[in-house]
């Protein structure tokens, strides 16, 4: 059976339109996939906290020597970790946010970077231990930025997730949505037949 972890980045929850069209390629790949097991994180409904010292130093500290406190932020780290460890599929609405990813999925990125854990270090670099998994990104941007200067996600999401091992990563662009409507009509459009065609 497989496992498929989506996550809603949107200020918005559902409304969002990087919720909604990861909504429907979630749809769409269930369809499919008859028993597949789907566990949604949205992040305007449930928010992931900023990692701070303590919270860091909270993985550094070892086992037994962990407080009460440190103990409830590594497992909160934990249960973040165990849920993309078990997914064959990893659904990402991005929305832009001036210029930038969420900061909450910067904050779930933090969680879930963990030496030892889903990467680790070698004389060689570091290495992923997460391989074998497939990431979908439904990237949503008032403007058109892909492929100019201007598209700082691209690339973070995708050096981030090969950083943990998850090499196969497909972006679907809805661009141009604070264009007008004849834009955004198109935008959306061309995103729900890309969404479609992979989903099959």
């Amino acid at each position: 059976m497989q496992k498929l972890l989506q996550l809603k980045t949107s200020l918005f929850a559902d409304q969002g339109q990087s919720s909604q069209l990861s909504d429907a390629f979630v749809a769409a790949w269930q369809a499919g996939r008859p028993g597949a097991e789907v566990t949604v994180r949205d992040f305007a409904v449930d928010a992931v906290p900023h990692l701070d010292g303590a919270g860091f130093q909270a993985f550094l500290t070892k086992p037994e020597e962990r407080s009460a406190g440190q103990h409830a932020k590594v497992a909160y780290s934990d249960a973040l970790i165990a849920e993309l460890q078990a997914a064959d599929v990893l659904v990402i609405g991005l929305p832009m946010y001036n210029l930038g990813v969420p900061s909450m999925l910067k904050a779930w990125i933090d969680h879930v970077a963990r030496a030892g854990v889903t990467f680790r270090y070698t004389a060689s670099g570091p290495q992923g231990l997460l391989s074998g998994k497939k990431a979908y990104v439904f990237a949503t941007r008032g403007g058109r930025y892909a492929g100019t200067a201007f598209d700082t996600q691209t690339d973070f999401v995708r050096n981030f997730l090969g950083f943990i091992g998850i090499a196969e990563v497909e972006f679907v662009y809805a661009e141009g949505l604070n264009m007008g409507d004849e834009s955004k009509t198109a935008g959306l459009a061309a995103a729900h037949a890309e969404l479609a065609r992979i989903a099959a």
